[in-house]
């Protein structure tokens, strides 16, 4: 019997999809954990200016922004792994640019390879859709959550092999980070011509569906696709100066490695159980939950800036992140029909990465000009607006339910 079951579970391409997807996404997270462990000292380092510290972090988050409606209507044509090898070939000329930048003291040209970095973010993020894409109504929410949950080993491969390779190329330091991107982003490629997800048929392919006008009316799609913009773009404004903050208070790189360590284990961890949860409340309260975890991360960074307190607060704000970019995806598929996802999709996933590029710039601008504690306030309003906007949903569906 069991034995039966199992075969069936190896036969379900969706479990399969799951699986290798989940195992990619692990290692293109730990990509980008490597480099948002050391960009903004890279930077600091490069750049004329400290203000600039945080410009080529800032560049990969547009880069991502610029690369999602593209990406998205090149899968609906070619698929869905083209797409995806296309992303990881962006990531490993993105990790050996960024490291030739660093050998030279190219500040413009580590700029190049983190727009480069970018795009690899973009086809990265796109692994969720593709794990609904085969599943069953009532498996989507576990395969989204399941495959965001390979993000956990990036918080603890990526931040370690900043700190394992930062003198390998010594006295160059870091350079040996970004040639690690470019390894990692290589194993993607690999992985990336085992899965299968098949191509839209030809007619679907073509097809719009209803204009993205209409479908920006349902009010459950502009809750979506807002759930998962502030829930990143409030993850990352406070994310991204937490090394700059952290270097500035006297604590050493090894600390601040540590606690974004432990904010991208808060990110990814709960995944395991995040989808079963929303199949069992609902997306409104994991929403809601969201949105108070992350409140709670700005009360935490506002009361004092011990290491606890830095650590605490980040696993707080990487959980928050979880309940919202879940939620809100989860969400979202709820939203469209099958050949509407592609123009569904890139609006929303530009949406996303466009606030989390402009939260990436201000970061360190922010930080620099008015301190840590204007960078915690600054997420505050955002996050409020959030938290009426989900109450209002789930007002507005019990009222419909009556």
């Amino acid at each position: 019997m069991c034995g039966h079951y199992g075969r069936r579970m190896v036969k379900d391409p969706a479990v399969r999809n799951v699986a290798l997807l989940a195992a990619c996404q692990a290692l293109g997270m730990s990509c980008l954990s490597l480099s948002m462990t050391i960009s903004a000292l890279v930077g600091n380092s490069l750049a004329s200016e400290p203000k600039f510290a945080t410009f080529p972090l800032a560049l990969q988050f547009v880069g991502t922004a610029a690369s999602t409606v593209p990406a998205s209507f090149f899968m609906k044509r070619y698929g869905r792994r083209s797409g995806f090898s296309l992303g990881a070939v962006l990531g490993i000329l993105g990790g050996l640019i960024s490291a030739w930048a660093v050998f030279r003291g190219d500040f413009e040209l580590f700029c190049l390879g983190s727009i480069l970095l970018g795009g690899l973010a973009a086809h990265v993020a796109y692994f969720r859709f593709a794990a609904a894409d085969t599943a069953s109504d009532a498996f989507r929410s576990r395969a989204i959550s399941l495959v965001l949950a390979g993000g956990l080993v990036s918080a603890f491969l990526g931040p370690e092999l900043a700190k394992h390779t930062r003198d390998l190329t010594a006295p160059v330091l870091f350079a040996g980070g970004y040639l690690s991107i470019a390894v990692l982003a290589g194993m993607v490629l690999i992985l990336l011509q085992f899965i299968r997800i098949p191509r839209l048929a030809v007619a679907a392919a073509r097809a719009s569906g209803r204009p993205l006008g209409e479908l920006l009316r349902q009010p459950t799609l502009i809750v979506a696709v807002l759930c998962a913009m502030v829930g990143y773009g409030s993850m990352n404004l406070v994310m991204v100066a937490t090394p700059l903050a952290m270097v500035a208070c006297n604590h050493p790189f090894e600390s601040a490695a540590f606690v974004i360590q432990w904010h991208v284990v808060g990110m990814y961890a709960p995944s395991f159980f995040t989808g079963s949860l929303i199949h069992r409340f609902g997306n409104i309260p994991i929403l809601a939950a969201g949105t108070f975890l992350a409140l709670a991360c700005v009360a935490i960074n506002l009361s004092g800036v011990e290491e606890l307190q830095f650590w605490s607060a980040l696993v707080l704000l990487g959980l928050g992140w979880n309940f919202l970019f879940i939620g809100g995806t989860t969400l979202l598929t709820t939203c469209y029909r099958n050949e509407e996802k592609a123009k569904v999709q890139a609006f929303n996933d530009f949406m996303v990465f466009g606030t989390t590029a402009v939260t990436a710039f201000s970061s360190g601008a922010l930080y620099n000009q008015f301190g840590w504690p204007a960078v915690n306030l600054g997420v505050v309003p955002a996050l409020i607006l959030v938290l009426g906007a989900v109450l209002w949903l789930g007002r507005r569906r019990a009222m419909a339910a009556v």
